[in-house]
């Protein structure tokens, strides 16, 4: 028996074609691309405005491979862990981040991860598979259902830090990005959303020239090759001189500053010729730097940096007029921060 076809990997062209060769009307397939994408329906039965007939013809013909929220963990910041079961028993993991004025979602773009980060927990796991556009959006939904339910108040920002490097599955996570924004959709402002990547050139450049809208964050962790090597080894490849002048070209083309996403570690980064490297990369386009808490995964072969060295970066960063924020880590006691997403549940 043929499998059958997942609906919602079909443009609403494509539906309005296949109501007409199946002797319906075209508008037929408007009305389900509703269903499917605003309305987010998970079975065809809740399809009211379709008859009995036509809603057992698409079950006929199609599945809706929806996730289903497996787990759900509450920390005591108030940050939410989803277990994100897919069609076919692989688990993700996705995050709702609360502040008293936004909340954000954290989605994941595969399962497992392309890169091999020594201090991610995710970048263990390897990559299963890239996640499809609908499985990206489900993750969006299902937090926005929960930011309504727990804190009155839709989603307002999305980012692309979870399990994964987005840039690795690319043409999903734009296709995943368009429905979010479309009218069709969610009718997310792009604005609103950040892709966080690792860093591979060639595809920040392909963003580049796509002319996306949304906003970019480099993983970076040190602006020395020889660092960065020892704890993203995917650097040997990806070099520090080939991701600035992407990044260069990114900035030309998109007028957006990019962000830059940074853990010190003890005995690793937190050096002064570590602050002055990452001063000269800022150089180069409008930046600014999130310094982000380290979490730990266990083996203790990281440690956060000293209060003292984190003084040093800020200093260094606001002297040379670079905009630098200090971010304290959410849901660490979830396993829901940063480089924490293992699928440990």
């Amino acid at each position: 028996m043929k499998a059958k076809k997942d609906i919602r990997a079909l443009t609403r062209d494509q539906l309005r074609e296949f109501f007409v060769s199946n002797g319906d009307k075209a508008f037929r397939g408007n009305q389900v691309y509703e269903w499917l994408w605003q309305k987010s329906a998970h079975s065809f039965d809740v399809m009211t405005n379709l008859s009995k007939a036509t809603r057992d013809m698409l079950a006929d013909n199609f599945v809706i491979n929806h996730i289903r929220v497996d787990q759900m963990q509450r920390s005591s910041d108030g940050t939410i862990k989803n277990a994100v079961r897919l069609h076919d028993d692989l688990i993700v993991e996705s995050v709702l981040i609360p502040t008293k004025t936004r909340t954000t979602a954290c989605v994941s773009s595969q399962v497992g991860c392309s890169l091999d980060c020594k201090f991610c927990a995710t970048a263990r796991l390897k990559r299963m598979r890239n996640l499809n556009p609908d499985e990206i959006y489900d993750q969006v939904v299902a937090i926005d259902n929960e930011s309504r339910l727990y804190f009155e108040r839709p989603l307002s920002n999305i980012v692309f830090m979870g399990m994964g490097e987005p840039l690795m599955n690319y043409n999903n996570v734009l296709k995943a990005i368009e429905k979010i924004t479309s009218p069709e959709g969610l009718g997310m402002s792009p604005k609103r959303i950040t892709v966080s990547t690792s860093g591979v050139p060639k595809l920040i450049k392909k963003m580049a020239d796509d002319a996306v809208k949304f906003k970019l964050a480099v993983s970076l962790h040190s602006a020395i090759d020889e660092t960065r090597t020892s704890i993203m080894p995917f650097n040997a490849t990806f070099t520090l001189s080939d991701l600035r002048e992407a990044l260069v070209y990114w900035y030309q083309k998109t007028n957006s500053r990019i962000t830059y996403e940074y853990v010190v570690w003890e005995g690793i980064n937190d050096k002064r010729e570590d602050v002055d490297a990452l001063v000269d990369f800022c150089r180069f386009a409008p930046s600014k730097v999130n310094l982000i808490e380290y979490n730990p995964i266990d083996d203790g072969q990281f440690k956060q940096a000293s209060k003292k060295a984190i003084e040093m970066y800020v200093d260094q960063l606001e002297k040379n007029g670079i905009t630098v924020t200090v971010r304290r880590s959410r849901g660490k006691d979830i396993d829901a921060a940063c480089g924490q997403l293992a699928n440990k549940s």
